[in-house]
């Protein structure tokens, strides 16, 4: 590819990502202006330096990357004839997925319905290869707030306008009579609530000097929040939608057809680390704390990775985040349907042309994780059912 041709592609892509607006971005404030992003943009496009193979994955600070961060701690990696650098931290979804457009990173955890937008609003070619993880979020409030009515007439932080963190606050909002608005003051005469979109980082400080009732986010911010007390954890969103996937693994389609073998070896570690994380939750908590993975408190990450919850439906404590890698086909089907009825500060029209029952074959890749499921002890042994298909279960 000549270079004015490159240029052009990224010139597209950062267009395509600007058009998309609030929806893909985590706020202004997160890329710190139009210098920052282009900043990130000039890193990006900059040589990557050395002529290897090596590659590159990115993350946010939380639990659902913990597959991708326990396999690399434990030289998973490596076993596998893989050279995979130390994953590099990002701060805020948009600035993840901007490094991912250009290249910056090979490999990330990404929001599932920011992976469907990716594909149909900015028209990139990725490819959702494997979950990494389910439930593993919460919805957090202040300690005077005792139920969701309270939160009428107040802000309530999001993580990203496609975030399953949204989609299911709104359900939970509107169950309890609430309507979610999106730049217009909340009333509480009127039952609404002001979303802001906020860095998960900036949830916890925003919470503690009252500028937010609530935020919506995956751990370790739900329990750090706890933890200091400054938050009181409401409910877990697996409570609203049971065994949901929040993050999954996306890589390019490029990667995973020209080099088929690598993209074998990425998620077999994936699923390698995700058997090593069911089998002792506490030392994978000890490892992205020890390792430096995680910066959060390390009583929160080891909260928030061994932490339990009753099960409504009168079974076993449930895990409070668990490790399922199969993207079930049921999931995405109804990810779509619940998309149209979330409300966002950006482009929405692009779900009225898409057809839910054929969004999944147009963005997952599941050969991989078929592969590594088989490699690993089948099904059961990651607590998946063996027929490898389920009914969506949401209140």
């Amino acid at each position: 590819m000549t270079d004015d041709l490159r240029g052009h592609r990224l010139a597209l892509s950062r267009r395509s990502l600007l058009r998309a607006g609030g929806a893909l971005a985590v706020g202004a404030g997160a890329l710190g202006g139009a210098g920052a992003l282009g900043s990130l943009l000039s890193a990006a496009t900059a040589p990557r330096g050395v002529a290897t193979e090596e590659l590159r994955i990115g993350y946010l600070p939380i639990t659902d990357a913990a597959p991708l961060l326990v396999a690399h701690g434990d030289g998973l990696y490596e076993q596998r004839r893989l050279l995979v650098g130390r994953p590099v931290l990002f701060r805020s979804w948009a600035s993840l997925m901007e490094a991912f457009l250009t290249r910056q990173v090979d490999l990330i955890h990404l929001l599932m319905p920011s992976a469907i937008q990716l594909r149909h609003v900015v028209g990139a070619d990725v490819r959702v290869v494997s979950w990494n993880h389910t439930g593993g979020g919460a919805i957090t409030v202040a300690p005077h707030v005792t139920e969701v009515a309270q939160l009428a007439g107040t802000q309530v932080a999001i993580p990203g306008w496609w975030s399953i963190h949204n989609m299911l606050l709104q359900r939970v909002l509107r169950a309890h009579g609430l309507t979610p608005v999106v730049r217009r003051a909340p009333s509480r005469a009127e039952g609404t609530v002001e979303l802001v979109v906020m860095g998960p980082a900036d949830m916890i400080p925003a919470l503690a000097t009252g500028s937010i009732s609530a935020f919506t986010v995956a751990d370790p911010f739900n329990a750090g929040a706890v933890a200091r007390g400054v938050g009181r954890l409401h409910m877990l969103l697996d409570e609203v939608w049971r065994d949901h996937a929040c993050c999954v693994t996306v890589l390019h389609a490029d990667l995973a057809e020209s080099r088929p073998d690598t993209a074998q070896a990425l998620v077999d570690a994936g699923v390698a680390a995700q058997l090593g994380i069911r089998a002792d939750r506490s030392a994978a908590a000890a490892l992205l704390s020890g390792r430096g993975y995680l910066p959060q408190p390390p009583k929160a990450v080891e909260v928030a990775m061994t932490g339990t919850a009753d099960d409504p439906d009168g079974g076993p404590p449930r895990p409070r985040i668990d490790f399922h890698p199969y993207p079930f086909p049921s999931f995405t089907s109804e990810l779509v349907r619940q998309m149209r009825q979330t409300v966002v500060d950006g482009e929405a029209g692009f779900l009225d042309g898409l057809d839910p029952s054929s969004v999944h074959a147009d963005l997952v890749d599941d050969r991989f994780v078929r592969t590594a499921i088989a490699r690993h002890g089948g099904p059961a042994a990651l607590g998946l059912p063996a027929s490898l298909t389920r009914h969506e279960r949401l209140i």
